[in-house]
């Protein structure tokens, strides 16, 4: 009875965080930190911002995204959970072109998507809203559809536990060139990186080491070559370069503050990324990448002014504090100080830090 007890209170806390996140998202949008509705135009190809809207109404907690190998502009996203075994495939249109059935899978918290070198695609069930609290983990892989419609297909269903014991996660990779797969796990204060055995077995346990610290991650993705890995959370993302099968940090990336960053995946070309974000009609955003974060095989483009990598906000949108297009009126606040969205921003910052050390007092108390 305790314990059906204390879960629910972790059940209503979790609750309780995601009811002040929310509240603090809708206060960021009134500030103008945080883009707001669909545009009226998407980005011009190649060009940062938003690149679709995931429009089916069945989609509301996409927690992944994957860049296919067998069909270009498409990606593999699902829900968080209470959805089902399904996987979607969305175009770059934002529509779904095809709806896939795990069977004989009863998914528990599913929330990354991956793609091998094997042609299969993984999906994480590796949620844990207890707080890190099950035994095992699981991972699904299943054949990636040579035809795109909807369909049930066969699934090999790999266990999953970690050598430290069990904790929460939100990111899987698989390395698209060694087939390894890793996996980050979330923390408030930073998570670990842990890496799985050389080769999945479907016959026992599969046990994940630990590698290294990351931070604060509700997502990752490897580069198409495998010579990049990108981490991202709710407001940040990090950029690694990935050689001898260990990571090594090259900077943060201005990732789109969203309503709740949930996903990233590199594009085909390895030229940018791909941020994604729950919530209905959620926009998934374009963020080239600067040359010297471009994958190692990946040539810049000779005539390819520098980006900062940040996803530019939405088309015909009022800049902060001025009309949409006024550049002037925003050089001019800058230079006098600190902009409304630059305060808006460590507004939601403090809020959100102030939500988190509440929580942590309540734990203590």
């Amino acid at each position: 009875m305790r314990t059906k007890t204390r879960h629910r209170r972790r059940r209503g806390a979790a609750r309780a965080s995601a009811a002040l996140l929310a509240a603090t998202w809708t206060t960021a949008a009134a500030l103008g930190t945080v883009a707001v509705g669909a545009p009226t135009a998407r980005a011009a190809d190649g060009a940062a911002g938003q690149a679709f809207t995931i429009s089916d109404p069945r989609i509301t907690e996409s927690s992944g995204l994957a860049a296919s190998l067998a069909h270009p502009g498409v990606y593999w996203t699902h829900n968080d959970s209470d959805d089902g075994p399904y996987v979607y495939a969305v175009d770059s249109q934002g529509r779904t072109v095809a709806t896939v059935t795990l069977r004989g899978v009863e998914p528990r918290d599913v929330e990354a998507i991956s793609i091998g070198p094997d042609g299969r695609v993984y999906v994480g069930d590796i949620g844990d809203n207890l707080g890190g609290k099950w035994p095992e983990v699981w991972i699904y892989a299943f054949a990636e559809p040579a035809e795109l419609r909807d369909q049930t297909v066969e699934v090999v269903r790999y266990r999953v536990r970690y050598e430290d014991g069990p904790r929460d996660a939100e990111a899987l990779m698989v390395h698209p060139v060694t087939g390894r797969a890793y996996i980050a796990s979330k923390r408030q204060g930073g998570g670990s990186l842990y890496q799985g055995p050389e080769k999945l077995s479907a016959a026992g346990v599969n046990t994940f080491r630990r590698i290294g610290d990351v931070p604060w991650v509700t997502d990752g993705a490897f580069s198409p070559d495998g010579t990049r890995l990108v981490l991202r959370g709710y407001f940040a993302a990090t950029l690694y370069r990935w050689q001898d099968g260990a990571p090594a940090e090259l900077g943060s990336l201005s990732a789109p503050l969203q309503r709740q960053g949930e996903s990233v995946t590199f594009t085909a070309d390895g030229r940018a990324l791909l941020y994604g974000s729950e919530g209905k009609d959620s926009p998934v955003w374009r963020s080239p990448l600067d040359d010297g974060q471009l994958p190692d095989t990946v040539e810049p483009l000779p005539s390819a002014a520098p980006s900062s990598g940040a996803a530019a906000p939405p088309s015909g949108s009022a800049a902060p504090g001025g009309s949409a297009g006024s550049s002037s009126s925003s050089s001019s606040s800058s230079s006098d100080g600190p902009s409304d969205r630059a305060l808006g921003v460590l507004f939601v910052l403090a809020v959100v830090g102030a939500v988190f050390g509440l929580r942590k007092k309540r734990r203590a108390g």
